[in-house]
């Protein structure tokens, strides 16, 4: 298998002349982009930096991403993205888990870095920093089992952990989402997730192909379907809050998305009602995948075609990885019964940086166990429940928040939910739910919303509390924080 770096040499130098990346500032060729990078590689490996030093970026969507990838993959240096979403205690503490030897950011964010260390304000001093480099690909050999980049966890169970992803499992996870999405010449990737996170994995499929890359600094509901329709983006990948947003925008106008080929759905689960919507709205243009940073993007693999008819599934099984359903001992579990996701293959971290205990407990025999719970039906199509710890145990019984997420986003005015379980001197813990309304006029019953999951659930899976909220919180990637609420309750009572 190839590494990113010579894929990159490939790329840069068959397409010179056609447009690489557009930002707010303009667009540079692939020739641009080439001797940027070129120039950065040997930047960095004039400061001493050697294969295997760690290179950290802390900033928000812009051109120098790509740039960085490029120069990254041809130097044998780790990549540390850096959302620039998180808390800076967040940021000091990857600089530090990471041991980083430089860190390249945006003014307002290395300002807020209390890690002592060598930093570039990429925004007043990047393009003094290139001046004067050589615009050769630097000669050093970088293998595909070389690692590439420390990607951390949202750190929803503590603090973050670094996964230790290859050359090998970058090209899996692009060349995956080359297929599910149906990437090809000609398309134009758009990127308005962070390129920190779900989106850097789509950004390597351009280099297959010589794409077009257009990147957006933030998310707009209104501004995003205009920004869609005048750059004629085909391929872009979103987390399902922001489809949501997006469908529920007040220009919301599908005629604006005529040029989209494929809406890359991933990075949590997405409640079947959400989905038939955006399918009624949009039509078949949404591919859905289900990874983890640990098994980047594409562990399974749902492609638009088949979404319709299985609008509760995230996929069968995606090429570069096997995949089973385990019970807590480690064996694995028959079709319809519910257990831990494990996977391995050349998609899978190596394990967690600088952490031998976490490794250890994840990556059981060669299996990377998920934590997340699910199911298989005999075609193969997994069904997430869960994540394991986030099982609400009443009574003895377990419940799965997902499941009376579901029902509740079956009422028209609901526009999003968290479920989770509260402390009850009764039944260990009792389940709660926080409800954001598609209007905030609207008037909703809570004994309503309670007939509702007893008509479709199990009496004991209903909702003893129910809090209308007029947002519900979330971390930098868009990911509802079920934990932050469970924790309020344990201070409140």
């Amino acid at each position: 298998m190839e590494t990113l770096g010579k894929l990159a040499k490939k790329t840069l130098m068959q397409h010179r002349n056609r447009p690489a990346v557009k930002d707010g500032r303009g667009t540079i060729t692939y020739e641009e982009l080439r001797v940027q990078a070129c120039q950065l590689a040997h930047a960095l490996l004039n400061e001493g930096l050697k294969k295997g030093d760690r290179v950290a970026i802390l900033m928000s969507n812009r051109r120098e991403h790509v740039i960085f990838d490029i120069a990254i993959a041809l130097t044998g240096l780790i990549k540390v993205p850096i959302n620039s979403r998180l808390h800076p205690k967040e940021f000091d503490y990857i600089l530090e888990n990471s041991q980083s030897a430089i860190l390249f950011g945006e003014t307002n964010l290395i300002a807020s870095v209390g890690v002592p260390m060598k930093k570039i304000d990429i925004d007043l001093d990047f393009q003094r920093y290139l001046i004067g480099h050589d615009e050769t690909f630097p000669e050093i050999e970088v293998h595909e089992d070389d690692l590439f980049a420390l990607m951390y966890t949202s750190g929803t169970t503590g603090n973050p952990k670094g996964g230790m992803l290859t050359h090998r499992n970058m090209i899996s996870s692009a060349l995956s989402l080359n297929q599910v999405c149906d990437i090809t010449y000609g398309d134009t990737i758009g990127h308005v997730a962070p390129l920190t996170h779900g989106s850097n994995f789509l950004s390597q499929c351009a280099l297959f192909f010589g794409l077009k890359q257009v990147i957006f600094n933030k998310f707009d509901p209104e501004e995003f379907l205009d920004d869609m329709e005048q750059e004629e983006i085909s391929i872009i990948f979103l987390v399902p809050t922001l489809v949501n947003l997006m469908i529920h925008a007040h220009n919301f106008d599908p005629k604006k998305l005529r040029t989209i080929k494929s809406i890359n759905m991933a990075g949590s689960p997405i409640a079947v009602e959400k989905v038939n919507k955006a399918l009624e709205l949009v039509g078949p243009k949404f591919a859905e995948t289900y990874g983890l940073v640990e098994a980047p993007m594409v562990i399974t693999m749902m492609p638009k075609q088949e979404l319709q008819h299985r609008p509760d599934s995230c996929g069968a099984t995606g090429p570069f990885v096997e995949m089973k359903i385990v019970d807590h001992n480690g064996r694995e579990v028959p079709n319809g019964e519910i257990g831990e996701v494990a996977c391995r293959g050349s998609l899978v971290m190596k394990g967690y940086w600088n952490n031998e205990k976490a490794t250890n407990e994840s990556i059981k025999d060669g299996w990377f166990h998920t934590g997340d719970l699910g199911w298989k039906d005999d075609a193969g199509y997994l069904r997430l429940v869960d994540r394991a710890k986030d099982t609400i145990i009443t009574g003895g019984l377990n419940v799965y928040p997902r499941e009376v997420e579901e029902v509740l986003n079956r009422h028209p005015a609901i526009k999003e939910t968290c479920v989770f379980g509260i402390p009850d001197e009764k039944w260990g813990e009792s389940i709660c739910a926080h409800v954001v309304l598609q209007d905030s006029s609207s008037l909703v019953d809570k004994e309503e919303l309670i007939s509702l999951c007893k008509a479709h659930l199990a009496s004991y899976k209903k909702p003893r509390r129910i809090e209308m909220v007029e947002e519900l919180p979330k971390n930098g990637y868009g990911k509802i924080m079920r934990k932050s609420l469970r924790e309020s309750y344990q201070v409140k009572g």
